[in-house]
């Protein structure tokens, strides 16, 4: 097992760096080792850590998500309007509608069977987007218009909606037949973990202003209650839709917001925490990937991919029709909508385990949208947000 997170540290290092130096994002080289080493490849990761690459990839995740709480100011968010809102269910409901109508004459495929392709491949990635963001906000960009929160908080709650769809196609398929409850879990989950987070960073906060203690073990006393977030929302979140994602991120807002001498300390320490834990996120769900489910790529399921991309552009540009933005400011944060990685690395599987007939073209298309999309939106962010986003001038002194 040391032998195995050795492998995942050091190759993931050495592959990030070299793609670091081709110009190419650093995530596309942890891919690509967790690829190699992972059980499709040369086999080199324990099982031990492959039986929980799924609690690692939720830790990782928090660590960012909490990060990207304590820079996520809810004045923020009231100040870019109803746009924060569409964005959270537009975009995902344009690509999941265009792939409904694309895959079935173009993958001939049933029309359940394209949703289901449409809602795995819906999901942005915000494992990809919110590091992005955080480092805009760090150097000014886009800080006059809040365009990296806006791509955060939307990135998180997309993930939410998609996934309830997913299930309700899921349940469908299986001729369990349609749930208005499960969807209204979307507006519950989203209400229960904005609440749930709130008051408990309320409470942590009173804590940690009552009993003196390091900063260190804030961070972990954070971390712990986030991975109880976690537990109820899969031990109860059939009882209480629960989103312990959106509960994480409200946690670290509501710390800003009361105590921001606090958060600015801890925040610095979660980005040291998020070296270590992109490595691991990104080179396991690398190790997820199998390349022998692409045998049924073709030029249909990359023309229905790129044309649902298209259209999810535009319900961008939809979503962002009452802002003041520039239309350059748009078009990135259509760009910033694009990676998709943690989510299809996820589900993309289980239509295939379920039996569904086009499970494997599922599983195949999810893939693919891996291995394009999060390093092609990662590029574009990184590429573009110099020319198409506005920079802060800070003052000097």
């Amino acid at each position: 097992m040391l032998l195995s997170l050795s492998l995942i540290l050091l190759t993931g290092l050495t592959f990030s760096g070299i793609l670091h130096r081709l110009h190419l994002p650093g995530l596309l080289g942890m891919l690509l080792a967790g690829i190699l080493l992972g059980p499709y490849g040369l086999n080199m990761i324990a099982p031990e850590i492959l039986a929980i690459s799924k609690d690692l990839r939720q830790l990782a995740l928090i660590v960012i998500l909490m990060r990207a709480g304590l820079s996520l100011d809810l004045k923020d968010l009231r100040m870019i309007g109803k746009s924060a809102l569409w964005m959270t269910f537009v975009p995902a409901s344009f690509e999941l509608l265009a792939v409904i109508l694309l895959a079935p004459p173009l993958l001939n495929i049933s029309f359940m069977d394209a949703a289901i392709l449409g809602s795995v491949l819906a999901a942005v990635s915000p494992a990809v987007v919110i590091p992005r963001m955080l480092k805009l906000m760090d150097e000014g960009y886009g800080q006059d218009k809040k365009i990296p929160q806006l791509v955060m908080a939307g990135a998180s709650v997309d993930d939410i909606y998609v996934i309830v769809l997913f299930t309700s196609f899921i349940a469908m398929a299986q001729g369990k037949g349609f749930s208005v409850a499960s969807f209204l879990d979307i507006p519950t989950s989203i209400i229960t973990g904005v609440i749930g987070g709130a008051l408990i960073g309320a409470g942590l906060i009173k804590f940690f202003k009552f009993f003196h203690m390091r900063d260190t073990v804030k961070v972990l006393i954070l971390l712990s209650t986030s991975f109880l977030f976690v537990a109820f929302e899969n031990g109860y979140g059939y009882i209480l839709p629960f989103s312990a994602y959106l509960a994480v991120m409200a946690m670290g807002a509501i710390i800003l917001q009361k105590y921001s001498l606090l958060a600015a300390r801890i925040a610095g320490k979660f980005n040291k925490a998020w070296v270590a834990s992109e490595l691991l996120l990104f080179v396991l769900v690398g190790s997820a990937v199998d390349l022998g489910n692409l045998t049924q790529v073709g030029p249909s399921i990359i023309a229905v991919l790129f044309l649902a991309l298209g259209v999810r552009m535009i319900g961008v540009f939809v979503s962002l029709i009452q802002t003041d933005f520039t239309l350059k400011e748009k078009a990135f944060t259509a760009i910033a909508y694009l990676p998709k990685a943690t989510v299809q690395a996820a589900i993309g599987s289980i239509p295939l385990s379920l039996g569904l007939p086009s499970g494997q073209l599922i599983l195949s298309t999810a893939v693919l949208a891996i291995l394009l999309t999060a390093p092609l939106g990662a590029l574009g962010i990184d590429l573009t947000y110099k020319r198409f986003l506005h920079k802060d001038v800070i003052p000097t002194e």
